[in-house]
């Protein structure tokens, strides 16, 4: 059995009431010394609690690309997530993936909404990735109803997705979205094997973000990974920026950032990608390994906690 112990999560009336849903929704797989994996909605698959995000290995010389994947296999992570706009990431990440490619769960997106440019990418990033598929395709990035009009036209990049699929270059079909009407609108319109949406205490008790889009993502039975765990606000004007590759300012002390991992992981999330900074990923992979979901106490601390901040999305948008 490979010293792995299937995790049986009871439901409790009490366990994180004021959330929508608890974990008795997922299944939880341990093994020893490595990070927790869930399943992904209905795919059959099983995926480390967190992924890794490209922008990890983005400038880094080949050295340090190969350290670093090596690092997250072992402990545990067999989730990877690229796209084309993290800089030189897939060049990076491709050769530094490469002997281990057949047993990890790979993904890529295309902020292309055309058939033709999404045809394109997929291509440009097979090669880069040195892969004849990707276990997960994603649209990234939806922000607005005129993509998602975009992407479900004749000739919109829907279509290069499911050729893609019937011709075994894709497995799954997904997307990630930076607005809740995005996110809805695509929900309502096509069956998604994934979601890879923002769930951040900050977001989703002060902005309003993230609840209704979880809920009804969960409602489908898809696979819902979470982007943003680890953010804390918006860079504060006149702040010298600490990280580079976070366009927010994210959770850097230890502490903070188990509050906030703990916080996306207590609900039916089955993975969350940390930043893209490769400190703060070693840090968090860590602190993955000590997870437990919060207690109902708990989640009403983070949430007073949560009120008093500055979210990075709200919902409905601030103009």
């Amino acid at each position: 059995m490979d010293r792995r112990d299937f995790l049986k999560t009871v439901s409790s009336a009490t366990l994180l009431s004021c959330f929508p849903a608890s974990l008795s929704s997922m299944e939880r797989y341990q093994t020893a010394g490595k990070l927790e994996r869930r399943s992904l909605g209905k795919t059959g698959e099983r995926l480390s609690m967190l992924g890794f995000g490209g922008i990890v290995v983005m400038n880094a010389t080949a050295k340090e690309a190969a350290e670093r994947v090596g690092e997250a296999i072992e402990a545990g992570i067999n989730y990877f997530d690229v796209a084309p706009s993290y800089g030189n990431a897939q060049d990076m990440l491709g050769p530094a993936l490469a002997s281990y490619r057949k047993g990890v769960f790979l993904a890529c997106k295309t902020t292309e909404r055309s058939k033709t440019g999404a045809a394109s990418e997929l291509q440009q990033s097979l090669k880069k990735m040195q892969t004849d598929h990707f276990d997960l395709y994603q649209l990234h990035a939806v922000t607005t109803l005129e993509d998602v009009d975009k992407i479900f036209s004749s000739d919109g990049a829907l279509q290069t997705f499911l050729e893609a699929k019937k011709a075994g270059k894709v497995r799954f079909i997904g997307f990630s979205a930076h607005s809740v009407e995005a996110a809805t609108a695509l929900l309502d319109r096509f069956d998604f094997d994934t979601i890879l949406f923002p769930i951040n205490f900050a977001t989703w008790h002060a902005g309003n973000f993230g609840p209704q889009v979880l809920e009804k993502a969960q409602k489908k039975n898809m696979g819902i990974l979470a982007l943003k765990a680890m953010a804390k606000r918006p860079w504060p004007k006149g702040v010298t920026k600490t990280h580079p590759k976070c366009w927010y300012e994210p959770l850097s002390d230890p502490a903070e950032a188990m509050m906030g991992l703990r916080f996306t992981l207590s609900h039916p999330v089955t993975a969350a990608v940390p930043p893209g900074d490769e400190n703060l990923f070693k840090m968090a992979l860590g602190l993955a390994k000590k997870f437990t979901p919060l207690t109902a106490s708990e989640a009403e601390e983070i949430k007073q906690k949560a009120l008093k901040g500055d979210p990075i999305f709200r919902y409905p948008r601030v103009a």
